[in-house]
């Protein structure tokens, strides 16, 4: 059986060191602050900023959440994005997606400062991060290079293949693993919804990370024996002997892929606590950076 990837104790020890910088910036006069921006009541996008918040306090961080209606106008939207810039007690910024859709993504995400942008999807943080000299990388792919090093398993040199193009996680990942730096230099391989014969992909890879949103889409058969397997999706299925009705899963069969694989990330518990710390992370690099504070 695969050795299990535990996100949470890892994520907790970031935590950790992320909570001793924050009191040595304290130490030193500087506050830090994460604003996020709400927009709309999407039970999920609630939840995920609850647990920021949860975890700013857990670590020293003042967090802020500004709630706006789904009807708020763009305009609107991106004055409020435009004081949060200016204002110098706020360290960093979010903007919660997924965005109403008569709202335009790509303005939003332009509209953040880079130097706020914790986040880390603004065009230029991410064309600083394709030239492999970045500047805030994306939590989640951030994450999943912290829990492989952490864990025992650099991808240095290693065949990486990444299910899902997404610009949230595949698209950022695959940039970042390739660059040439310690803790990257992989080989990798995104492939997606066109990808011709997908098995004969998974099935080379040291190192897999499946980003495809839909649950259980791979299987003990598609995974090479003593592969590393990084599970990013978390879905909903209906579970009529779970008290919730439902239960979460991610997008690897875990109890097949777990008898083939040598080490698997659990879902929950594997990526999602590993962004929650790596978006302090930012925040803290993003304060200390504009303090003028270096450690």
């Amino acid at each position: 059986m695969a050795k299990i990837i535990d996100g949470r104790t890892i994520a907790a020890q970031i935590r950790t060191e992320v909570g001793r910088e924050v009191a040595r910036l304290r130490d030193a006069g500087i506050e830090l602050k994460l604003s996020a921006i709400l927009v709309g009541e999407d039970p999920a996008s609630r939840i995920y900023v609850r647990t920021k918040r949860r975890a700013c306090s857990e670590v020293g961080i003042t967090s802020e959440v500004m709630k706006l209606p789904s009807t708020v106008p763009e305009e609107e939207l991106l004055q409020r994005i435009d004081s949060l810039n200016g204002d110098s007690r706020v360290s960093g910024i979010l903007v919660q997606r997924p965005l109403p859709g008569h709202i335009s993504v790509d303005e939003v995400l332009e509209a953040v400062t880079p130097e706020k942008d914790v986040d880390g999807f603004h065009p230029r943080n991410l064309g600083r991060l394709l030239a492999g000299s970045p500047s805030f990388v994306p939590a989640t792919p951030l994450g999943i290079q912290e829990l492989l090093l952490r864990s025992g398993h650099p991808p240095d040199g290693r065949d990486v293949v990444i299910v899902g193009r997404s610009d949230l996680v595949g698209k950022p990942l695959a940039a970042l693993l390739m660059r040439k730096s310690e803790g990257a230099n992989a080989t990798v391989t995104v492939c997606h919804s066109s990808t011709r014969r997908l098995e004969a992909h998974t099935k080379r890879a040291n190192i897999l990370v499946v980003a495809a949103g839909s649950p259980g889409f791979i299987r003990g058969h598609m995974v090479k024996a003593g592969a590393v397997v990084i599970d990013v999706g978390i879905n909903r299925v209906e579970d009529a002997r779970n008290p919730k009705g439902y239960r979460i899963v991610g997008d690897v069969a875990f109890e097949e892929v777990s008898k083939v694989a040598r080490a698997i990330t659990p879902v929950p518990g594997g990526v999602g606590p590993m962004t929650v710390a790596m978006l302090l992370r930012n925040t803290v690099t993003a304060g200390s950076r504009q303090s003028g504070q270096t450690f």
